[in-house]
């Protein structure tokens, strides 16, 4: 029998996670998201059995992109991982969690730029900033994980309009956990 840990970032992002889910709620940004997952799954006498499932929002990096989404590929976007390959070292910045195409890429920039969202286009569909995170903490403790994100908005300057807008993903998220899991 499968059991589960939900993590969000934020409580607004869980407000709907069924109440029979235990809920981790981490924190912003990629630091938080590691720490507060390997800090869980450490504390667990068994973790056999267990799935992490990270649920969030996420900015869309091609316009048509909405609603639910579960990539299959996890991108460390702000990584320099071409320096630390000529150097030797493997930096893992691309982590398969899922069997899907989509990619997701995470980092410790709230994309608002224009710019940035275009050149994150080039290599992932949606922008988030802990998926990976969390991704990697579960697999060094080689739990399966799964990414769901509900696309909030288009990774622009509409992203500003996040607290109001996550509501409307939190309610989708609650959603797919009470028909899936």
């Amino acid at each position: 029998m499968t059991r589960h840990l939900v993590v969000a970032a934020t409580r607004a992002e869980a407000a709907y996670v069924p109440s029979s889910l235990p809920v981790l709620v981490t924190g912003i940004g990629k630091t938080a998201a590691a720490t507060a997952v390997a800090r869980a799954l450490a504390s667990y006498d068994d973790l056999s059995g267990l799935e992490v499932v990270n649920v969030g929002t996420a900015g869309a990096l091609h316009d048509h992109h909405e609603g639910l989404h579960e990539p299959g590929v996890v991108l460390n976007h702000d990584v320099n991982a071409d320096a630390i390959r000529a150097l030797g070292y493997d930096p893992q910045e691309r982590l398969r969690c899922g069997p899907g195409a989509m990619v997701l890429a995470t980092g410790d920039v709230f994309v608002t730029d224009p710019v940035v969202r275009e050149r994150l286009a080039a290599q992932a569909d949606l922008v988030d900033m802990e998926g990976y995170a969390v991704a990697y903490a579960a697999l060094q403790f080689d739990v399966p994980v799964r990414l769901v994100k509900h696309v909030s908005d288009r990774a622009d300057e509409s992203a500003m309009d996040w607290p109001t807008l996550v509501d409307r993903s939190a309610r989708s998220l609650g959603e797919w956990l009470a028909r899936t899991l």
